[in-house]
């Protein structure tokens, strides 16, 4: 059984393609800065160290509003 399981990860985050871009950003982070911040993790690799960090709810997301572009107002 994996650790988190998907459906606790998909309390925190509305979405699989969500978790997965917000996972893989965080463990690319991880992997190049050495940034840690949970005390200790169950996983050894980054990516499940990511997604423990969403489980915990150190590691959140948010959606950017997007600029609209001049053919999308209304004049």
């Amino acid at each position: 059984m994996l650790y988190p399981s998907i459906d606790s990860l998909l309390e925190k985050i509305d979405s699989k393609y969500s978790l997965v871009s917000v996972a893989a950003k965080r463990a690319r982070l991880m992997s190049q800065a050495r940034d840690e911040r949970l005390p200790k993790y169950v996983s050894h690799k980054y990516v499940g160290k990511a997604l423990e960090e969403i489980y915990k709810g150190e590691l959140t997301y948010r959606i950017a509003k997007r600029a609209e572009s001049p053919a999308e107002t209304n004049i």
